[in-house]
C-alpha cells in the first residue's frame, strides 16, 4: 500500500516543458552494464512511456567495460547514469564534476563466499587462503572487509565471471546477491554448502547504484534532472508491483542487445534488487542518500589513500526526491 500511495504522489504533477518534438526534452541514460534485471526500472520506465510523461525523450545507452558511465558523463555522450557512489566519490575527488540525483540502491549486496568444506566459517579463516577480488573501484569494498579483520590473504584478480571459484583456483570469492551468488547455486552448489560474509552484515555498507548528472547540467536544468530521478523510481515501483511484467520487459530488452539469460535468474535479481531499494519495506527513504552513508563510503576512499580530500556533502548530493 506505501508502494502504491508514492506511486500516486510521484505521478502528481509531472514537469511539462513547451521545448522540443512533441513538447519533450531529449536525454541520454546509461546503466554500468547490458540490459538485466539490475536496470529492470529503468527500462520499466521507458517501455510503459513513464518517462515521455514527465517530459523525457529518453535514450538508453547499454553500458558495460567499453561505455563506463563516468565517462560517458564527462564527454557528454550520456546527460545521465548509474554509478556506485564510492566511483562516484572517487571521479568527484579527482575533479570530475558530477553529482548525485537519487541513490536508489541503499543496501550493498556484495559479500566474500566460501565453502564449508574449505574450513572457513569465520572471517579469520579466511587467513593465508587465496581470495578473488574485482579490479578498480569494484575492490573498494572487499579490500575494506579484508583490512576491517585484520586478515592477510593472497589476492587474486576476479574476473567478471566465477568460474575460478566454481574450479576451486580460489577459496573465496565476490559475489552480489543478485548475481553471482545465484550463479553459483545454479551451477550446482547448495546454500548449505556455502559460507557468506555479507559486506552489510559485517558493517562495511557502501550503497552502490545511484544516479549522476554533471554539476554543469544540473545548474542549466535542475527541472528535468529531478523529473528523470522521479521517472525512474517511479519505473521501480512498478516494476516491483508487476513483476512479471517486468520481467519480460527486462527478458525483450535482453534479446535486443543478445544478452543470454534466463527467466528465473532475471525474477531472482528482481527480487534481491527490491531488498535493496526499499530495505524493510522502508518506501519514504527510496532514492535517498544518507548523510552518513557517504561520510563512511568516503571515509573509507581516503583511507586507502584512493583520494585526498573528501567532496562536501551537499555539492556532490541533490535532492531530487522530496521537495
Amino acid at each position: 500500500m506505501l508502494a502504491v500511495v508514492l506511486i500516486v504522489a510521484l505521478m502528481a504533477s509531472p514537469p511539462v516543458w513547451g521545448e522540443g518534438e512533441g513538447g519533450l526534452k531529449g536525454a541520454s541514460f546509461v546503466p554500468q552494464w547490458v540490459p538485466q534485471a539490475q536496470f529492470a526500472g529503468y527500462y520499466v520506465a521507458f517501455d510503459k512511456g513513464i518517462y515521455k510523461k514527465y517530459g523525457i525523450d529518453l535514450k538508453i545507452i547499454t553500458g558495460g567495460p567499453e561505455n563506463p558511465p563516468t565517462s560517458l558523463l564527462d564527454n557528454g555522450t550520456a546527460d545521465f547514469a548509474s554509478v556506485w557512489l564510492s566511483t562516484a566519490i572517487n571521479s568527484r575527488a579527482h575533479g570530475q564534476k558530477l553529482v548525485n540525483i537519487a541513490q536508489i540502491i541503499r543496501r550493498t549486496s556484495q559479500m566474500l563466499v566460501a565453502r564449508k568444506k574449505s574450513g572457513i566459517t569465520t572471517p579469520q579463516d579466511l587467513n593465508g587462503k587465496k581470495v578473488s577480488i574485482w579490479s578498480g573501484d569494484s575492490s573498494i569494498q572487499g579490500l575494506a572487509f579484508i583490512k576491517k579483520y585484520n586478515l592477510t590473504v593472497k589476492i587474486v584478480t576476479q574476473s567478471p565471471t566465477v568460474n575460478l571459484f566454481m574450479r576451486g583456483a580460489v577459496d573465496a570469492a565476490s559475489a552480489m546477491l543478485y548475481n553471482e551468488y545465484h550463479t553459483m547455486l545454479n551451477s550446482g552448489l547448495d546454500s548449505d554448502e556455502l559460507m557468506t560474509f555479507s559486506f552489510y552484515e559485517h558493517g562495511v555498507n557502501f550503497p552502490e547504484d545511484g544516479l549522476y548528472v554533471s554539476e554543469e547540467k544540473f545548474a542549466a536544468d535542475p527541472e528535468l534532472c529531478c523529473a528523470f530521478a522521479r521517472a525512474s523510481i517511479e519505473g521501480w515501483l512498478y516494476a516491483f508491483a508487476h513483476t512479471d511484467e517486468a520481467i519480460d520487459i527486462v527478458m525483450k530488452y535482453m534479446f535486443k542487445a543478445h544478452v543470454p539469460s534466463n527467466t528465473a535468474h532475471q525474477r531472482w535479481m528482481l527480487a534481491k534488487m527490491r531488498d535493496l531499494i526499499i530495505p524493510d519495506n522502508d518506501t519514504a527513504h527510496i532514492g535517498i542518500l544518507r548523510q552518513e552513508d557517504y561520510e563512511r563510503t568516503a571515509a573509507e576512499l581516503k583511507a586507502d589513500g584512493l583520494i585526498e580530500t573528501i567532496p562536501e556533502f551537499n555539492s556532490f548530493y541533490k535532492n531530487c526526491v522530496k521537495k
